[in-house]
């Protein structure tokens, strides 16, 4: 009989803790930024549907940047600069802001998940993380960027990285809170 009282009060404990937690993540905003609007149809059912679905774990946005202008005038360079001054315009100063990008850390999904736990107690407001255009990030968002992840050693299109991404976030919570979704 002591022994379920005192797994009761752990319980109650465990279960405590983890609504203190939850509300500070819920707290905190996480954004992915992307340059233009979702056009291929089944990518776009499938970003809503896990935008969905993290409303139940975070504050989760996607901010869209409008596509740069008369980019058939313009070199790569060029193109690089002008994308990057709209997303550096996206930018808060107090944001943590992480690239996705091939050259970035490489994570499993356990390790992402672990990572967001850290990154979201660290007591930032709002955690972005930033799609570039086609060919990559300015110096400047390189610059203005806290850390860089690589979702893969392959390329993939624009469009397929927003849905790979918010999926794996979604699978992140998933992990942190030992749901049945992700499966070694």
């Amino acid at each position: 009989m002591i022994l379920d009282h005192k797994v009761r009060d752990i319980s109650t404990i465990l279960l405590i803790l983890w609504q203190l937690l939850t509300n500070k993540l819920r707290k905190m905003k996480i954004t992915l930024v992307v340059i233009g609007k979702t056009e291929v149809g089944f990518v776009r059912q499938g970003i809503e549907e896990y935008v969905k679905r993290l409303q139940h774990y975070v504050q989760f946005n996607i901010q869209y940047i409008g596509d740069v202008k008369g980019t058939r005038n313009m070199s790569e360079a060029q193109q690089k600069v002008a994308e990057g001054k709209s997303l550096l315009a996206a930018l808060d100063a107090s944001d943590h802001v992480v690239l996705l990008d091939e050259h970035g850390t490489e994570r499993t999904s356990v390790d992402f998940g672990q990572w967001l736990q850290r990154r979201m107690a660290s007591g930032s407001k709002r955690l972005v993380f930033v799609v570039g255009g086609p060919y990559g990030f300015s110096q400047e968002v390189y610059d203005r960027a806290s850390e860089m992840i690589s979702l893969s050693k392959m390329t993939f299109p624009h469009e397929l990285v927003r849905l790979i991404f918010v999926e794996q976030l979604y699978r992140g919570f998933t992990i942190l809170r030992h749901e049945p979704y992700h499966h070694e």
